[in-house]
């Protein structure tokens, strides 16, 4: 027979009243008195009716956490942060429970995970990563979102542009500086002396690729708007797997179009392109620099150490807990945005003939080395 919420307050020695205030959060009890609580809780093996205290107080303590790919190290890292934060209050804060969805990147997937939290009565909902850009879908969300936000329960959308939401919703956005650390990253290649800069994107109509290769375009047409006309023919849309990395590197080698660089969507298909490089022969950085960006762990175990750019996931998450909390008051109009930060590594060197110059490009047209 479960043991009830009376047997831990006779156990305690205390009122039921003080049990639901110690397990509930938010209410301040005595520290001795709260850790005779605990103490009996944890003796008799008491487990809170989840559903029942839900209904009682509107949401429950069960934050949703959509992610596009939970294999995939960016979203780990940041589900991670977030998971650790949302349980690291003080005595004062409730214990919330992280409950991530895998959405594959798929809309479907996204609204069918937002139906299923609204009717769990969640307490707040997080969504990571970029967002679909299709008007359809983003009704559909942003209606949604909007109805989950109306019942109280906090809503953040952690790197991804903020959504029409109606004003006054409880609605927080943590955006990454996508485009500023994509224009850093081309900067820094163009000063090296490259001038043939190809570029992996992420998939289209996804928010991520869109910024970040924008920021790429900025760059180039900065540097030299000619650079910019020339951008389509060395830039090939891409999954964020690392074998999508390896096949849009083979697809520009096979276009016979010559670079002296490559930037990449994220660090993974980084993995890919320089995988793809040595395979023809060419080496990184002598022949072909190769930059990623995120700054995943693994940049410092490549060979060489991958340059990228440094997005700050552990700090994304701590914060998307806090708003889904309350723990933290929204900014003015809801929007923080994080900086990105350039890590220069050993991957990436000035081309091997000297600024402009693709004559001396490693590589023949037919797509096998020149050696």
């Amino acid at each position: 027979m479960a043991v009830t919420l009376a047997e831990v307050a006779v156990h305690a020695g205390v009122s039921p009243a003080t049990v639901s205030r110690v397990l509930n959060g938010g209410y301040p009890v005595a520290g001795a008195t709260r850790t005779r609580v605990e103490q009996a809780v944890e003796e008799l093996g008491y487990i809170a009716n989840g559903p029942a205290r839900a209904l009682a107080a509107a949401t429950s303590d069960l934050v949703g956490v959509l992610v596009h790919d939970v294999a995939d190290s960016f979203f780990g890292i940041l589900a991670g942060s977030l998971q650790s934060a949302l349980t690291s209050g003080g005595h004062g804060d409730a214990r919330r429970l992280a409950v991530v969805c895998n959405t594959e990147g798929a809309p479907a997937a996204e609204l069918d995970y937002l139906a299923l939290l609204e009717g769990q009565r969640a307490g707040g909902v997080v969504l990571t990563g970029g967002a679909v850009e299709e008007p359809e879908h983003t009704r559909a969300l942003t209606a949604r979102l909007a109805r989950i936000a109306a019942t109280g329960a906090p809503v953040v959308l952690c790197g991804r542009p903020p959504l029409p939401m109606s004003a006054g919703l409880p609605v927080a956005t943590v955006m990454f500086d996508d485009r500023g650390g994509a224009f850093r990253l081309t900067e820094h290649l163009l000063t090296l002396g490259h001038r043939h800069i190809a570029y992996v994107a992420g998939p289209p109509g996804l928010s991520t690729t869109r910024e970040r290769l924008a920021g790429h375009r900025d760059a180039l047409s900065h540097h030299d708007p000619e650079l910019a006309g020339h951008c389509a023919a060395l830039t090939v849309h891409a999954g964020f797997e690392r074998s999508a990395g390896y096949d849009a590197t083979r697809e520009l080698l096979r276009r016979g179009t010559p670079f002296t660089a490559v930037a990449a969507a994220n660090d993974t298909v980084a993995t890919g392109v320089s995988a793809a490089l040595r395979e023809a022969g060419l080496r990184i950085p002598e022949d072909v620099s190769v930059a990623g960006f995120d700054d995943l762990p693994v940049c410092i175990d490549t060979a060489p150490t991958l340059t990228t750019v440094r997005v700050p996931l552990r700090e994304a998450g701590v914060l998307a807990a806090q708003y889904v909390t309350g723990r933290r008051a929204l900014p003015p109009g809801g929007i923080t945005t994080l900086p990105a930060e350039l890590m220069v590594r050993a991957s990436t060197a000035p081309p091997p003939a000297g600024p402009g110059d693709a004559t001396a490009w490693p590589f023949a047209v037919t797509g096998g080395p020149r050696r």
